[in-house]
């Protein structure tokens, strides 16, 4: 008896579709409420470290002299700790998937100068 069960079940996977898909060619949408990359508005941002101090894997390094923040998307769990505590609410999880890389890249993100408001004006009486 225990042949025959295995029997069915080896006909039954060998005429049915495979439970996996391929990967490249073909992608599956990400379902709503899924949790997604990490994006930033630089120029929203006012660079005062909390995302990166309540990541739990150091993935986050946010230096205010070089007003640059940067994020290493392998060391990322997309655990959106650093949206919730995000003062500006500058970050976001979208539902995009960054490519799969075989390099160790961080992304940098710099903040343009700000200029300067001159009151040439407001001297003149």
């Amino acid at each position: 008896m225990p042949i025959l069960g295995m029997s069915l079940i080896t006909m039954k996977n060998l005429f049915s579709r495979p439970a996996t898909r391929r990967y490249p060619a073909v992608k599956r949408e990400p379902f709503p409420g899924a949790r997604g990359e990490i994006v930033i508005d630089i120029e929203k941002c006012i660079l005062c470290g909390l995302c990166a101090r309540r990541c739990p894997d150091q993935a986050l390094a946010v230096s205010k002299p070089e007003r640059s923040w940067e994020i290493d998307h392998l060391r990322c769990i997309l655990c959106g700790l650093c949206v919730q505590v995000c003062p500006t609410h500058c970050l976001s999880q979208e539902p995009l998937s960054h490519p799969p890389s075989l390099s160790r890249e961080k992304f940098k993100f710099v903040q343009a100068p700000k200029e300067k408001k001159t009151t040439a004006g407001a001297d003149e009486r």
